[in-house]
This record gives C-alpha cells, structure tokens and sequence, in this order.
C-alpha cells in the first residue's frame, strides 16, 4: 500500500470514529432533554452514555468537557427524579474531579451545592421506603465526602473548604433522624463493628465534626435543641453508659475547635449553649463539680467552660490542663470513638501548653487530624486544682 493510501485509510478511519462519537454525543443530549427521562429504561442508557462519553474525554485530555458532562448529565437526572441512576454518575463526577485536578473554584463548589439541593428535592419527591430512602442518601454523602476530599488535597482551605463541610454535615445529621439507634448503647470496645459506624451517634457525631469545620457554631447550637436532656442514669457518679448525645456533641464540638486554633467558634458555642440549651442553674452545675460526695458525673459544659478558660492562658497552665483532663477522662472514655477524642486532648496539649505527646500517640494525633479533610468523676482530683480551674472559668465570664 502506498504512503498516499495509508493516509487515505487514515483519515477515513479518524472521521469515521469522530462520526460515530458525534452521533453518541447527539443521542446523549437527546435523551437528557427528552421528557421520558424519568424512565428507568432511559434512564438508564443516558447514564452508560454519559459515563462512556466522560471517559472518552478523559482520555483525549479534554478535562473541563469530560466533568461538565458529568455534572450537567446527573442535574439532568437528578431534575426528573432519577436519584439511583444520577448517584453512579455523582460518584464518577467526583472520581473525575479528583483525577483530572480540577481547580477548587467557587464555580465547582456552587455546581456541588446546586447538584445537592436537586438531589435532596427528588429524594423528596420519591415514593421509597425507610430502607431505600436511607441508601440513597448514604450515597450522597459519600458523594459529598468524596468532593471534601479534593477540595482538601487541590483547594487553598485547611481540611476543605467550609460550603462543603456544611452540606456534608447537613447531610450526616439528615442521615442520623433515620439511621438505626439501637447501636448507642453499645460499649467503646465495639465501635469499630459496621452497625455502629453508621448508627444515629456516630452521623451526630460526624455533623457536628463538620460543622465546626464549617465555622457554623450557631447550627451546632440549633441541633442540640433538639435532644433530649441529660437522664439521671447518664448523670449519675460512675456511670457505665455514654454521656447524653446533647452533652456528647458539645464536648466534642469544643474539643475540636480547640484543636484547630478556633477559640471564636468554641465560645460562640459555648455561651450559646448556656444560654439557650442548658436549662439546669450553671451555679448547681458549678457545686456539683466541685463536690465529691453528692454523687452526679462532672458536666460537660462545666469542662468546657474550664477549657476553654486554660486555653486563653499562657503554657504555665499546662499542669491544670492536665488535671482538668484527669478530672474528666471517665466521660471522655464513653463517647463515641474516645481514641478521636484523645487526639484531640493530645493536639491541644501540643498546641497549647507545649506537652510533648508519646510516640505512640504521635502518629495516631496526626493522621486523625489528617481525616478531617473523627463516667464519673476522674480519680486523683487535687482540690487545689479544682479551685483554680474553676476561677480561671469564674474570671473569663462563662459562669
């Protein structure tokens, strides 16, 4: 064959394939605009469309195509109540952004939102069961998830950008009003079996994580409305079950503001707690901390008002912080993931009063940190401590 042939085949060959590329894209577009999208069969074939057509762009390096296609295809999907069909493309929409390093922008956060608001308005439109409704939106918020993520390795924010902090932990609390509850009452020793990672606890757990992410204490303060107060058993001296989730959810809020730096949020928080959430005398509350024989379990917004306090000092009030956590472990221990909670302690003692962490500890500080992108009262108490503590509270005005 001569060279004037070959070519010839060529190029016949390159126009039959881009031809047949454009007669795909064509049917892809029609289905997407076709009224009978709602149709699980179409429904169906404008996803393999989509996804062979994303994939194609991908590799001939045609980035911003291949995940505009992603995204405009799934709000198609998602606008005519397909939620099942659009989650398989949200998932590769978030692969592809990853893969391709797309740029962070507030265009590709606003398309995010916006695909997460049509998502959650089909979901309602639905006529599914408990069951069904619950998959779905787990796999949104891997979705979610999967996006926090890329705005944390290729974005400018610490730990992610803040609108999809809040969308995820939207999602997660929307996620806790229907996930199981029986797995709360569950020892610390089990928390790693699956039915307790996705139990009503651990979404609370995982909103509010996000949500102090998101630099929304004031949202935080509204869900705690929500719940129940302490019990007698949850606040009795040597309790052997968790904290109440509203207290539970607080200290933790508190512990991981502190850990990243935000002193702000932390007291926002906490005075807004104290002041619409907590309905027992702060003063009663106060004596009972200080009491030893009156047999009530430390309370929560007692440590973290003394926290908080010790914080604002100087590393001088490093022993006080360690007597406050000494005072409080038995609580600690009974929340959800305590090992997370110990990072945090250990973050803060680093940060702030120079305590130098084990070894053993120093790895596992770190890579929780880099996941964010998770009783009675304490032996040993020195009354001496006590009082300090307490005034340094007392004087920053929390009590």
């Amino acid at each position: 064959m001569s060279a004037a042939a070959a070519r010839r085949r060529k190029q016949l060959q390159a126009r039959k394939k881009n031809d047949d590329q454009d007669a795909v894209n064509l049917r892809l577009q029609e289905l997407l605009a076709s009224e009978d999208l709602g149709d699980e069969a179409t429904a169906y074939e404008a996803l393999q469309l989509a996804q062979s057509q994303v994939r194609k762009r991908i590799k001939s390096a045609d980035f911003p195509s291949a995940t505009g296609l992603a995204y405009e295809a799934s709000l198609s999907l998602l606008k005519k109540n397909r939620v099942s069909v659009a989650s398989q493309l949200l998932s590769l929409l978030a692969e592809v952004l990853m893969e391709t390093h797309t740029d962070v922008s507030d265009e590709w956060i606003g398309r995010i939102e916006e695909l997460h608001a049509a998502h959650q308005a089909a979901l309602g439109e639905l006529t599914v069961g408990e069951a069904e409704k619950l998959r779905l939106q787990r796999l949104q918020k891997e979705f979610l998830s999967k996006t926090l993520g890329w705005s944390n390795d290729l974005g400018t924010v610490r730990f992610g950008h803040t609108k999809l902090h809040e969308l995820l932990g939207q999602q997660c609390w929307t996620i806790s009003k229907i996930s199981p509850s029986a797995a709360t009452d569950k020892a610390a020793d089990d928390e790693d079996d699956e039915e307790y990672a996705i139990s009503a606890v651990a979404m609370r757990s995982e909103a509010v994580t996000n949500m102090a992410l998101a630099e929304q204490p004031n949202q935080i303060i509204e869900w705690l409305k929500t719940l129940p107060s302490p019990t007698d058993e949850q606040t009795k001296m040597g309790h052997q079950c968790p904290p109440a989730d509203r207290d539970a959810l607080l200290t933790r809020s508190l512990l991981l503001l502190c850990t990243i730096e935000n002193l702000r949020d932390a007291n926002t928080l906490l005075h807004g707690f104290i002041d619409s959430v907590e309905e027992r005398p702060m003063d009663d509350l106060l004596k009972s901390y200080m009491s030893k024989d009156d047999g009530k379990s430390p309370a929560h917004v007692v440590f973290g008002s003394m926290l908080l306090r010790v914080c604002e000092k100087d590393k001088k009030t490093g022993p006080l912080y360690s007597w406050l956590l000494r005072s409080f472990k038995k609580e600690m221990d009974f929340m959800f993931k305590p090992q997370v909670i110990q990072s945090y302690t250990t973050k803060i003692g680093k940060v702030y009063f120079n305590i130098q962490p084990p070894p053993s500890m120093l790895s596992m500080m770190e890579n929780m940190m880099g996941m964010m992108g998770g009783g009675g009262g304490g032996g040993g108490m020195n009354p001496a401590m006590m009082q300090a503590a307490l005034a340094q509270a007392q004087a920053g005005g929390m009590m």
